[in-house]
């Protein structure tokens, strides 16, 4: 007989903590790659693009840990 992961596995939240600073750094990268070289707009990184990527990136670590958990937890 196998176990079902729980949430307290070691194994699944270091997944869940890896996919999370993935999520994180690629939708501030895209955010921070947006502002800066999109055409028509000024090409000056400033506070605001700044803020506004981490903001981003916070969201997409959000949303796809909700998702990872939420597809998780419809496994068991």
């Amino acid at each position: 007989m196998t176990t079902q992961p729980t949430p307290e596995d070691p194994a699944w939240e270091a997944k869940r903590r890896r996919a999370g600073i993935a999520a994180f750094l690629i939708g501030a990268a895209a955010t921070f790659a947006f502002l800066a070289f999109f055409p028509g707009l000024p090409h000056v990184i400033d506070w605001g693009a700044i803020i506004a990527s981490l903001a981003v990136g916070g969201l997409a670590r959000w949303a796809w840990q909700s998702h990872m958990t939420r597809k998780h937890t419809a496994l068991r």
